[in-house]
């Protein structure tokens, strides 16, 4: 039998598959069975990158700074376990106490239960009499799940629907129906954020040559780097209008390069485009799809598209359907950040942004269209199928 291959992975790779274990709840094993990865090799990339950010071991120290040191990591640990509880219990204190008990009986294994109990405003005298209660099973078990329900919730930013808080809950192990959760949430008024319409930004006024579209509609992509589209939406701030360019890669839905600007023009799509392609770096032949708008027709930005060795498409002329997918970002940008915010300044609106794009849209959301994973997740199982088969 022959040999088989040595599996290599990209530095990239390595840094995602840790970004991944320090987001949500799967612990390392389940991350490591979901990349189809050793969950000793994983362990190992962990602990290289937090060397690498000056988590090794420090220079000996005497004896009273030892205990001083052991003490106030005692101090920090405990506010480190108050901020986790809070995060994680954050919407359960406005639950009933049944929910708060639940939710101290889900997490002793994790914190002690004197801490758990002085977060969440209970007292233990009343836990343990809660735990010894002859509570019927089914009514316990759906205190326990609504615990895992709204914890999940919280941690999408509120922004999940029934579908994606079942997939979460699926992901971690846990073995629920979907009619159960519907009705969980429903009954303890747990709902996505409501999305609001929103205009367009288009000005396909111009004498710049168009290019034909190309793309036709077809949103899907084997890999990334195959097939990219881009569009401009604004925000209001206080200050005024702020622009947002961003770039999409159709295979994992994932945005590659966005830039942010008070102006609509083709210095801030060229700030997105430079972005995009630094980061990914991707071959000649990528095919690159826009709306008519002045900004992509400029001369500028197709000289820019032409050096990379892109293939231009665009969209026909008031025809939002021909770049649906960037549409469809900008709604859920909305619908699950912008409408439920008033930015004062527009750096903080661009904060705002860049917190949302990259620590949640591509590292964490669940996207119904990739079959409920996160962009990153999606590259990644991608990136492991092909590092297979050339080990095979």
């Amino acid at each position: 039998m022959p040999k088989r291959k040595r599996r290599v992975f990209t530095p990239q790779f390595k840094a995602e598959a840790v970004r991944l274990c320090k987001v949500g709840d799967r612990t390392i094993g389940q991350v490591a069975k979901d990349l189809d990865l050793t969950e000793t090799a994983l362990r190992a990339w962990i602990k290289r990158a937090e060397t690498d950010a000056g988590d090794a071991p420090k220079e000996s120290l005497s004896t009273a700074e030892r205990d001083e040191l052991t003490e106030l990591r005692r101090k920090v640990k405990r506010l480190e376990m108050e901020r986790d509880i809070l995060k994680k219990a954050n919407g359960l204190l406005r639950e009933g106490i049944d929910v708060r008990f639940a939710f101290v009986h889900e997490e002793k294994a994790s914190y002690p239960i004197a801490v758990l109990c002085k977060v969440l405003g209970v007292s233990r005298s009343g836990y343990y009499a809660w735990a010894s209660r002859p509570t019927p099973s089914r009514e316990r078990s759906d205190a326990q799940l609504a615990v895992e329900i709204a914890t999940t919730h919280k941690r999408s930013r509120d922004t999940y629907g029934s579908p994606r808080v079942h997939r979460d809950l699926r992901a971690r192990g846990i073995r629920v129906g979907k009619k159960r959760v519907e009705r969980l949430m429903r009954e303890h008024g747990i709902f996505a954020k409501r999305r609001r319409r929103f205009r367009r930004t288009t000005d396909s006024r111009h004498s710049y040559p168009i290019a034909p579209n190309v793309l036709a509609r077809r949103f899907e992509a084997a890999v990334p780097n195959r097939a990219w589209v881009t569009d401009v939406t604004y925000v209001w701030t206080l200050e005024g209008w702020l622009y947002l360019a961003v770039i999409l890669d159709l295979c994992s839905r994932r945005i590659v390069g966005w830039a942010a600007s008070e102006n609509n023009d083709r210095h801030l799509a060229n700030d997105a485009l430079r972005r995009a392609v630094a980061n990914r770096r991707p071959v000649a032949g990528l095919l690159h799809h826009s709306d008519r708008g002045s900004p992509y027709a400029s001369d500028d930005y197709r000289n820019a598209i032409a050096a990379n060795g892109m293939i231009a498409s665009m969209s026909r002329r008031g025809n939002c359907w021909d770049n649906a997918v960037a549409e469809s970002f900008f709604a859920t940008l909305k619908g699950e950040l912008l409408d439920h915010e008033v930015y004062q300044t527009r750096r903080s609106a661009v904060a705002a942004i860049g917190d949302y794009i990259d620590a949640f849209y591509n590292l964490e959301r669940r996207h119904s269209s990739i079959d409920y994973v996160s962009p990153i997740e999606f590259e990644l199982k991608i990136e492991m199928k092909r590092v297979r088969t050339e080990a095979a």
